[in-house]
């Protein structure tokens, strides 16, 4: 059974920076996708990244260049690096896990965390 078990969120000014964590047991980095998504309170869930170990990372167009997600293979864990926060990145992160592919974009993802909150105040 996998599991996903995130961490790191918390509160920043704008421009700020903050790294959150995702760690997964029952699942390995070569094994499938993961992604990255977050939804404000209102809002639907949007795609934040998705990275696997046969596709290169992918990016929302609003994170593009601000966050950077990286696996880190020894802690089972992956990692994603916020910087230049904007108030409009407040929102409850989660990750999730699915098949592996090289189009992580598209999978139907099965497992998921049960989210962190970010806050960037102005």
């Amino acid at each position: 059974q996998v599991q996903l078990v995130e961490s790191g969120g918390g509160s920043v000014q704008a421009v700020g920076s903050l790294r959150l964590s995702c760690e997964a047991s029952g699942f390995t980095y070569s094994s499938g996708c993961m992604g990255l998504f977050r939804q404000a309170p209102g809002k639907v869930r949007e795609e934040v990244a998705f990275i696997s170990s046969v596709g290169t990372p992918r990016y929302a167009d609003a994170v593009k260049g601000r966050f950077t997600v990286s696996p880190d293979k020894t802690k089972n864990t992956l990692c994603l690096q916020m910087n230049t926060l904007k108030p409009e990145d407040n929102a409850m992160y989660y990750c999730a896990a699915g098949p592996l592919s090289d189009r992580c974009e598209l999978v139907s993802f099965s497992a998921w965390g049960q989210g962190t909150q970010v806050t960037v105040s102005s």
